[in-house]
């Protein structure tokens, strides 16, 4: 169990499958009867996430998470005559594997919701290919403010897709939320920004950027890597010679781990500071002893701190799931259980069976989803983003992740 210094950080800003048994039958919209004779209806939520590969660390613990949430489901009998399962597919964290994924949910049309993906850049390239399907999509870690709130959300929020749904906030809160733990608590004051170039890293970059300049805060460097790369040697001299007292990198662990190692290596003993993307033990292991420091925010509260996960935590070790449940855990099941939801009120608003137009009403239903979850209150707002803003700091200390105190993010 991780030692746990002190206490997460609440930052407020003002801002699937489906599959019917042989008892059951659904039409080319998506709907269906609940069936009937003794198996009933059998739900089946799609799961999205890189399953294989270097973040598959976190794409098991979103499957895994959402597997349990079937099974509590299943246990309590939470939708009466509804059998829930799950269909796990890999996207590879490839925005193409995700979008032929999306497509695969979608062409079968006993598919009513998924939860998924991992990367905001596969997210993006599924959101319309579920939405034109009217096919309720909840993502556990996307949290790039455009999916949501349009590519000008800085300027003027839009939704682009009423079937994209969040459990984590976004990096509209995240980025600024470090820069001021960074300028404020750690009183640092000159950064060299490095990015990824994906939807994500560049994304939490910009926000983090932006509110560190506000604050008073300089760029002394800035740098894009290829991900695709593990020798970051020369960008680490650009760090050294630079002067910068932290480095910020918008991006995954898999490169944020040997980019901390070669810049201490480098003569440049500064933090590394990241997001949720980095927030992994693979970090810890891939940054080595020199990694002792190094930060990372995440989506809300320490899962093993809140009162609201001691269930969760406990059902999921009894489950014997071979993986950890990892970052986005907590938030997975969340989004299983706020499907689940919507089931269950299309299912009761129907006479206990479900319409044929069971897609869209559940995908309508999932607006005024409202639970109190693993993560705490579950609901979402008119852009499908989570009402709940937590966010924490961690620092690795004794080769582990500590949250560690700081402020509360005022936008």
């Amino acid at each position: 169990m991780r030692q746990r210094s002190l206490i997460a950080i609440t930052a407020t800003l003002a801002a699937g499958a489906l599959t019917l048994t042989a008892c059951g039958s659904r039409d080319d919209n998506g709907g269906g009867s609940s069936g009937s004779g003794s198996g009933g209806t059998t739900v089946v939520i799609g799961v999205d996430a890189p399953l294989t590969g270097d973040l598959s660390e976190l794409g098991l613990g979103i499957k895994n998470s959402v597997d349990l949430a079937t099974k509590i489901a299943n246990k309590k009998k939470f939708v009466e005559g509804v059998t829930f399962k799950i269909e796990a597919l890999d996207d590879q964290a490839q925005p193409s594997s995700g979008q032929q994924n999306a497509t695969k949910f979608v062409a079968n049309d006993q598919v009513l919701g998924a939860v998924g993906p991992l990367n905001s850049s596969v997210g993006e390239s599924m959101q319309k290919v579920f939405d034109d399907a009217k096919l309720v999509q909840v993502s556990p870690a996307n949290t790039n403010p455009s999916l949501t709130q349009g590519p000008d959300w800085q300027k003027t929020k839009t939704r682009p897709y009423k079937a994209y749904f969040r459990t984590a906030t976004t990096d509209a809160i995240q980025g600024p939320f470090a820069a001021q733990y960074l300028y404020n608590d750690s009183k640092k004051r000159k950064v060299f920004v490095i990015d990824d170039k994906k939807t994500y890293g560049a994304g939490l970059a910009a926000t983090f950027t932006a509110e560190f300049k506000k604050l008073g805060g300089k760029v002394v460097g800035t740098e894009h890597i290829d991900p695709e790369t593990k020798d970051f040697s020369a960008v680490a001299t650009k760090v050294k010679s630079s002067g910068a007292d932290v480095v910020y990198y918008g991006g995954e662990y898999p490169q944020a781990g040997p980019l901390s190692k070669q810049i201490k290596a480098a003569g440049a003993k500064i933090p590394l500071v990241g997001g949720d993307g980095i927030y992994s033990a693979d970090f810890i292991k891939l940054a080595g002893a020199s990694g002792t420091g190094d930060l990372a925010t995440s989506v809300g509260a320490p899962v093993e701190e809140l009162p609201s996960a001691k269930e969760f935590v406990a059902n999921y070790k009894d489950a014997g799931y071979k993986e950890d449940y990892a970052a986005y855990g907590g938030y997975s099941y969340d989004s299983a259980w706020a499907i689940i939801e919507a089931v269950k009120k299309v299912v009761e608003d129907n006479d206990g069976k479900l319409p044929d137009d069971a897609r869209e009403k559940v995908t309508a239903a999932m607006q005024d989803v409202s639970f109190d979850g693993v993560t705490g209150k579950v609901s979402f707002d008119e852009f499908g983003d989570a009402t709940n803003k937590q966010l924490t700091v961690y620092a690795v200390e004794n080769g582990d992740w500590n949250d560690v105190e700081s402020g509360t993010y005022t936008g």
